[in-house]
């Protein structure tokens, strides 16, 4: 695989599947035209060419940096695609080098304090990092900020990064994955004593997705003495986890024992107004303008993943330039509807059911019974309402669902609950919230 394609599939698992199938999937590397400073991909039309290059340009060009060392400018051009990439001659080894030494320059210098939006939900985990960053190696040694996909690890991780370089200390910046592959290759190639010197001699080591160590056996041992080094010196480590460390599999009860002994700090899922308020951030440094109702779909139907919120601005700006039509609330409902289908169809009717019932705190039984009583009525009208809006079920299909004789009594329940939204702002508030959380169930069930 050569580095064009291999930072296609980092990019890949940055971005929805749909996405990747719909444009990432039809690139192909162009390894003769391509040079250490100018990475050049092929896209079967035009519209993909702008697409990719107005979204995703310079995270494409950041993956390139990781993987060498080299921020090249990124070309995305229309030509013929082939089908055997085998058929490439020139190999890309002259501007990859699996043992080339770790760089600070690695970090991404829009990753901030400033930039990061603080919500109730990740209030703590900012302030630690923040406290982390002004006096490294003293507060909290090693900071574990720890959450579910696209909520800001890395963010926070590479702001602590930018600080101190600033402040002109030598600071590493890895993924996992990428410090197990340059540990593999100096075991093989016999430059250990490169690989030590490099993430032994730093002020600051700094390790992304560490969930990946799971039943590394190796990488674990050197990972324990490179963290056993660097904190005997008091030089400050930071690590993020999709998970707290005990829930790990396959961690060796030692190093669990390292990573808990300083500071875990979990990022929650952001509520409503911190997402608005991201939304409202990414518009302006971005240059884009939507009204506050686009805002307001984009926050209550996105999902809790930053990333896929932030893609999905740049992909209505980049729609919005190429076809030169301003974004109205139905041009973005109309852009964004494959991504909010995707969406609903892995949403289940009962999945709404516990989410509401433990919102509301009602048995889920009682929800799905005949019972009468002002609250249970509430909240089953909540979750039809729901089920309607969020799944793909039609309205015949919701009364099977509740043992209801037909459709007709959801139409009436449907009713009821959109003269109550009418009436009542808090109740459409509330709605909106759990909307918001029945996108992200799998961060809300327990």
């Amino acid at each position: 695989m050569d580095i064009g394609q291999k930072v296609l599939q980092e990019l890949r698992k940055e971005i929805s599947e749909n996405e990747y199938k719909r444009y990432i999937k039809n690139l192909q590397y162009d390894t003769e035209n391509s040079r250490s400073d100018t990475a050049i991909f092929k896209a079967p039309n035009i519209l993909t060419a702008k697409w990719v290059s107005t979204k995703y340009g310079r995270k494409i060009a950041h993956l390139f940096e990781l993987e060498n060392g080299i921020k090249p400018k990124v070309e995305i051009t229309v030509g013929k695609i082939n089908n055997n990439p085998k058929a490439d001659k020139i190999s890309s080894t002259s501007i990859y080098n699996k043992d080339s030494k770790s760089k600070s320059t690695h970090l991404n210098p829009s990753f901030t304090f400033d930039s990061f939006i603080v919500g109730s939900s990740n209030q703590f985990a900012y302030t630690t990092a923040k406290s982390t960053a002004e006096k490294p190696g003293v507060l909290y040694n090693p900071l574990f900020i720890y959450g579910g996909v696209g909520l800001g690890k890395t963010h926070l991780l590479q702001a602590i990064g930018n600080y101190r370089m600033a402040m002109g200390d030598v600071v590493i910046y890895t993924t996992l994955e990428q410090f197990m592959n340059k540990f593999i290759s100096s075991v093989q190639s016999r430059t250990m004593d490169r690989f030590r010197d490099t993430f032994r001699n730093c002020d600051l080591l700094l390790i992304d997705d560490i969930q990946f160590l799971s039943r590394k056996e190796q990488t674990q041992e050197e990972l324990f003495h490179t963290f056993n080094e660097l904190h005997s010196q008091n030089k400050q480590i930071v690590m993020t986890s999709d998970r707290e460390p005990k829930k790990i599999a396959g961690l060796v009860d030692r190093l669990r024992s390292r990573f808990e002994m300083g500071l875990m700090a979990d990022i929650q899922p952001p509520e409503l107004e911190t997402k608005i308020a991201i939304i409202e951030k990414k518009c302006e440094l971005d240059g884009i303008k939507l009204s506050r109702e686009i805002i307001n779909y984009i926050a209550t139907h996105m999902g809790d993943n930053i990333r896929e919120i932030e893609g999905t601005i740049i992909k209505l700006n980049a729609m919005s330039t190429m076809l030169n039509q301003e974004i109205t609330p139905e041009f973005a409902k109309n852009a964004i509807k494959d991504q909010i289908k995707e969406k609903q169809e892995n949403i289940t009717i009962d999945d709404i059911v516990k989410i509401v019932a433990k919102e509301l705190n009602i048995k889920p039984s009682d929800i799905k019974s005949k019972k009468r009583t002002k609250n249970v009525v509430n909240a089953r009208r909540i979750v039809i309402y729901l089920a309607r809006n969020l799944t793909p079920n039609s309205m015949p299909q919701i009364a099977v669902y509740f043992g209801m004789k037909d459709h007709t009594a959801i139409s009436h329940n449907m009713k009821k609950i959109n003269e109550t939204i009418e009436n009542d702002e808090n109740f459409k508030v509330l709605l909106e919230e759990l909307s918001n959380k029945v996108g992200s169930k799998d961060i809300y069930i327990e």
